[in-house]
């Protein structure tokens, strides 16, 4: 097997996955460190220092371990370790259904045609919304997802010009909208896409509701 950067990662867990077309599926998840992002409503800042570094045949055997047929790639911002490339190529190798969690700020050009991609376009209440990189759009197909994480009426208005902007519907399988968790009325942003019309995903972070929403490694 070829020699790889050694990636590091700050947790391998198994959970469900709390997010995305797939949530309330067994998942196993490994969150990769480092960010050059600093969302306002980031839950995981944890991963942006520390971690331990592991080879490539390292993360598939402790992910085949888990006996799941998903798995996810998160952080963090993955795509800011370039092994994380040939990782995600030999776990659909393995048969995996293989997902991705990416900011939308660096390149997705290069993942593996078959990973699904879960991308953001951050919002302006994220404090890092001029950050995203749009030509990434291009690259996203009906197997991927594009998520606004919402935190105002402001954020859903964006969120809603973008989706016509760039013709999201017909872009990517799934738009999701998931509220800034204790921050802004469920109720409310329901209510707003009813109101127009929308067709997107209303989605609640399932997770924090199971768990202590400050709880890691779920």
């Amino acid at each position: 097997m070829e020699n790889f950067e050694k990636i590091r990662v700050t947790e391998i867990y198994e959970s469900i996955q709390g997010e995305s077309s797939f949530a309330g599926k067994r998942c196993v998840f490994v969150r990769l460190t480092g960010c050059n992002l600093r969302c306002s409503y980031c839950d995981t800042e944890y991963a942006f220092h520390g971690g331990k570094k592991y080879s490539v045949p390292e993360i598939l055997e402790k992910v085949i371990s888990y006996n799941s047929n998903m798995v996810e790639i998160t952080g963090g911002e993955p795509l800011l370790q370039k092994s994380v490339l040939p990782l995600m190529a030999q776990l659909c190798d393995k048969g995996l259904s293989v997902l991705i969690e990416t900011s939308g700020n660096r390149d997705i050009s290069e993942i593996d045609s078959r990973v699904n991609i879960i991308m953001d376009l951050k919002t302006p209440s994220s404090g890092e919304s001029h950050q995203n990189r749009y030509e990434n759009i291009e690259n996203i197909s009906q197997k991927d997802e594009v998520k606004f994480v919402i935190g105002d009426r402001n954020d859903y208005d964006w969120s809603k010009d973008q989706i016509s902007k760039f013709e999201l519907d017909k872009q990517c399988g799934n738009i999701i909208f998931s509220p800034v968790f204790d921050k802004i009325s469920y109720p409310d942003l329901v209510d707003w896409i009813l109101e127009n019309k929308l067709d997107v995903t209303f989605q609640l972070q399932m997770h924090k509701f199971i768990w202590d929403p400050n709880k890691n490694g779920v």
